[in-house]
């Protein structure tokens, strides 16, 4: 025995039911939703060489699949604490002030994610008043502006959920 902590015992893990809704279904969301895209792409591709016929709206589409792949992919590396970080300094500060640089970053993470949700909302709002929709493929921009909105009010909860994980810095 070395006296160090053993890292494996001071993690908490999540409730089962949090994983699934965090980690489990926006993983799973975001494999469908590539493998949609990956099928109009290859539609696009066999449409166009060989029936001299491209689909016009599939670049578009691929770009809102995209777009939703990002927001909903980043809930599940909120969730683990897995996106990038900066953290060769904080690393380094011993545990009582760590801990409080942690919740700093995790208190603004919380607060600059409710703003953005606050404005996405107000985004969201005006484009499902305006009855706005895509140039090429005539989607509702709803559609794609929600992808903001929704991504960022999950990773907030995500870091609310494991707000324990987040000061300790232990996944």
């Amino acid at each position: 025995m070395t006296g160090e902590p053993n890292l494996q015992e001071s993690v908490d893990p999540p409730p089962a039911w949090q994983r699934r809704l965090f980690v489990t279904a926006p993983r799973s969301l975001t494999a469908w939703l590539i493998i949609v895209a990956i099928a109009i792409n290859f539609a696009n591709v066999i449409s166009r060489y060989l029936f001299d016929f491209a689909l016009f709206w599939a670049e578009e589409i691929m770009v809102f699949i995209v777009l939703w792949c990002v927001f909903i992919g980043a809930v599940a590396v909120s969730f683990d604490g897995q996106h990038l970080k900066m953290d060769l300094l904080s690393a380094r500060i011993p545990p009582p002030w760590r801990n409080i640089v942690n919740g700093l970053a995790a208190l603004a993470f919380v607060g600059l994610g409710v703003f953005v949700a606050v404005q996405s909302w107000i985004a969201v709002s005006l484009f499902a008043g305006a009855g706005d929709v895509s140039v090429t493929a005539s989607v509702p921009m709803v559609i794609p502006h929600a992808a903001l909105l929704i991504g960022i009010v999950l990773m907030v909860l995500a870091v609310v959920f494991r707000l324990r994980a987040y000061l300790r810095n232990r996944f």
